[in-house]
């Protein structure tokens, strides 16, 4: 497994790591990728991406989970195109947080 590119990885790592114990609990949501499909946030998945791929080798894998958890939130949320698996190119923020999170997929 490679380790994350430092100090880009590592203050990556520590960042999201500082955002699950400090923001998260006291946000008033929960990961909508998580809500909907179960099993890890999306947190926890970039953290699990930066360790295996390093942040600029796993870009592209944030960017495409970033993308589902908007399809999931839509899902949750009334439903939209691209909860539907249209091709339609997503942009936006993950789980449309206080803390915005940039993306583009497609």
């Amino acid at each position: 497994m490679p380790r994350p590119e430092f100090p880009i990885g590592g203050l990556a790592v520590s960042g999201i790591r500082l955002y699950q114990r400090a923001v998260s609990p006291r946000k008033g949501f929960r990961c909508a990728h998580a809500a909907l499909h179960g099993g890890e946030s999306c947190s926890a998945a970039v953290v699990r991406i930066i360790r295996e791929d390093g942040v600029l080798g796993g870009r592209r894998r944030i960017a495409a989970r970033f993308g589902q958890c908007r399809a999931a939130h839509d899902a949750i949320h009334g439903g939209s195109p691209l909860a539907a698996g249209s091709s339609l190119e997503a942009r936006g923020v993950c789980c449309i947080g206080p803390i915005p999170i940039p993306f583009r997929c497609g």
